[in-house]
């Protein structure tokens, strides 16, 4: 149980101590340190102290790169990002995914601040309108599967104008779904299931 509760505590965290780091990986904290030094593993130094600090998209490519496994950093919540200017279809995703604790919720209603939240929040899922008061959803899944850091978060347009065209247009730059507004609620939540294999 002890284990579930340091993942999740890891999951959120965004700079690594090297102690931290040796944690996470599982290995001492010299090799962290020697990792560091020797620049196998980036990060940068606290001003005016011999402290080093690792960024989490940092800590994860070096798990990847040398196949330590990554669960410590991933929690068992999935959480998910609803980009929407709607504010009726927002409150339904709330109702949808608010009570569940499979999930954690976050919402943005531009574009602007969608890339803000993906950054910060780092969602395995985002439910992305297609008609933004800012942009379009299309840019916003393009910047989010060309930015190596979330290009494996999954996408899922929902839209009630969009035409064929335009949703080829969508799964070419990489979105892993459409859902067409106005959507089944049971159909749109096991869509959502599937993609997080939850």
């Amino acid at each position: 149980m002890a284990k579930n509760n340091g993942a999740s505590s890891w999951a959120a965290k965004q700079v690594f101590t090297t102690g931290e780091a040796a944690e996470v990986c599982n290995v001492s904290q010299q090799t962290i340190i020697r990792c560091f030094d020797s620049g196998r593993l980036q990060g940068f130094r606290v001003p005016g102290s011999r402290f080093r600090r690792i960024p989490r998209a940092e800590l994860l490519r070096f798990m990847k790169t040398n196949e330590i496994p990554t669960d410590a950093l991933e929690s068992l919540t999935k959480r998910i990002l609803v980009v929407d200017d709607d504010e009726k279809i927002i409150e339904l995703f709330r109702d949808m995914f608010g009570p569940d604790d499979r999930f954690e919720l976050k919402t943005a209603g531009t574009g602007y601040d969608a890339g803000l939240l993906t950054e910060k929040f780092r969602p395995h899922l985002v439910l992305l309108d297609f008609m933004l008061p800012d942009i379009n959803g299309n840019l916003v899944c393009d910047r989010i599967k060309s930015n190596a850091d979330t290009s494996d978060t999954k996408v899922v347009i929902v839209s009630g104008v969009v035409n064929q065209e335009d949703i080829d247009e969508l799964m070419a730059k990489g979105a892993d779904a459409f859902v067409k507004k106005p959507f089944d609620v049971r159909e749109l939540m096991q869509q959502v299931e599937d993609l997080l294999e939850v």
